[in-house]
This record gives C-alpha cells, structure tokens and sequence, in this order.
C-alpha cells in the first residue's frame, strides 16, 4: 500500500500483515487496527489526549496484583465484560443466565458438607441458600460443584484483607447428591463499590458514575457433560441493582431474600439454577 498518509491509514497498516498469518488472528488484528483508527479520525483524537490514554494504561498497568486486575475493572465498568459474557454464553431456553465473574474469585476454596456455614467471621445478617441444580428438561443435576464466594458485612473479599479476615471467609464448594439440592449457610450480601482508588475509580468520576455494584452472591457451577454456569443472585429491593457500575444484573437473577428469623437464620434465598448440557 506504499508510505503511511491518513485517508488510507489502516488500509496500509494492515497491508503489513503477512500472508502466513493464523485465519483468526488476522480477522480480529484486521478488525482492531480497522476500528481504532476510525475511532481516531471520528473523535480527531489530539497527540495530547493519545498521550494521557498511554499514561492512563500504564497507570492501569501498574496498579495490578495478584489481588488486583485493574484491566478487569476497566473492562467491567465500560460493559466490555458483560458484552463478551453474552457473546459467549448464548444459551438454550431455561438455562439460567450467567454474569460477570468478577476480580475476586479464589481456585479450590474447601469442600464443604451441605448446610455448612461459609460465613467464619461472625460478622453480617446470616442467610440460608438453598434450592436445586437441574438440567433443561427438570431433572436433578448429581454431582454439580456449586462453588460459591461473596463479601463480608462489611463489603469486602477475604482477598482484600488478609490480615483481617479469615482465609476462606465467605468462600466453600458443595456437591449434590442426586436430588440435585444445594443447601448452605452465609450472610446476606451487600451492596459495596469496586475499588475506585486508581485509574478506573478516576474514569468513573470524569464519567459522574457511581462505582457500587449492587448486593449479590457469586455461583459457579460445573458438572460432568454440562457447561459451566458463572452467575450471580443478586438480592431483591438493592438500592443499585438498576445502576450495578460493571451492567452485571439481569432480572432472572434478582432473588427474593425472605425473612425467615429461625435457627440463627434471619434470611433465606431460595434459588433453582438450570445447566444446559454440552453442545445444547
């Protein structure tokens, strides 16, 4: 295509492109250099601000841990991970919706009996979470891992303080049996913001966005012969669910929190979750 000039910018940058190149990497490198540059021209992107997007990437970089990933949290809160969540996630009819997995999710947290308490740190409102792991066509799902993680009373992952909470609090996996219930003590959810103390929390702000995402408790659930199901349940009459700052809610997800105020129980969520079997 001959030397760079600015009417035919990304028609020459992906000319470059070699012809032995993988068939997928260069549909989406092709589509990438495509609309970055029209994005450029639309907006008549200035070398100032290309300059502030380069620092606010590296600021973005720099700020991720092990604890923290920053690019997620950027990604959530412009509605890219939900965009990707639907895109990969097209379901058949009943299965129940997934969501965002979230920044907080920790491997092979403990095997835990049913109905055991997940809760270790005497904090919060306790709830009851029970219901069923069935399949599309109703029956019983044996052997689902329901691995299940939310915040303390305080809005908080264990992750985020280590030095404060107990490891593992609010985390455990349960396995059904053949009638499919899951069953198992927690604490009612709340509602907290992500963190906003970096260069997402910044992008909020210039945006006039909250940064709180609404109460909720994190499922993922995997069985032989079925797809692997990441969801929430988030809790009903939540101040942010019409607002959740990473789109995450659907309304199939909202549940009921009943108060119940028995056997240390104050709340109870009941909720059925519907696999869609492999190649469904």
């Amino acid at each position: 295509m001959g030397y760079f000039n600015e009417a035919l910018s990304e028609k020459i940058v992906n000319g470059r492109i070699g012809n032995s190149v993988d068939s997928r990497v260069r549909e989406i490198a092709e589509s990438l250099v495509r609309h970055l540059h029209a994005f450029a021209k639309d907006v008549s992107l200035t070398q100032q601000e290309w300059e502030y997007a380069i620092d606010y990437l590296t600021r973005t970089g720099q700020i991720c841990s092990n604890e923290r990933q920053e690019f997620i949290l950027l990604s959530d809160v412009l509605g890219f991970s939900m965009l990707v969540d639907a895109l990969s996630n097209r379901l058949p009819p009943g299965a129940t919706e997934s969501t965002v997995f979230g920044p907080f999710y920790v491997a092979n947290a403990p095997i835990r009996e049913m109905g055991d308490n997940i809760s270790l740190d005497g904090k919060g409102e306790a709830c009851l979470f029970s219901g069923r792991i069935l399949d599309t066509a109703g029956c019983p799902v044996v052997g689902a891992c329901v691995d299940v993680w939310s915040d303390n009373a305080d809005g908080f992952y264990d992750v985020q303080q280590p030095d404060i909470q107990p490891k593992w609090n609010n985390r455990g996996r349960f396995i059904t049996a053949s009638d499919g219930i899951y069953r198992f003590r927690g604490i009612k959810p709340v509602s907290y913001p992500i963190p906003d103390d970096g260069p997402v929390g910044q992008l909020l702000e210039s945006l006039g966005r909250h940064p709180y995402r609404p109460a909720h408790m994190h499922y993922m659930i995997t069985a032989p012969g079925y797809r692997r199901l990441v969801t929430h349940t988030f809790v009903s009459g939540d101040d942010y669910l019409d607002s959740d700052t990473v789109f995450g809610v659907k309304e199939s997800l909202i549940s009921r929190y009943k108060k119940v105020s028995r056997d240390g129980v104050i709340w109870h969520s009941e909720f059925d979750f519907i696999l869609a079997r492999e190649g469904e």
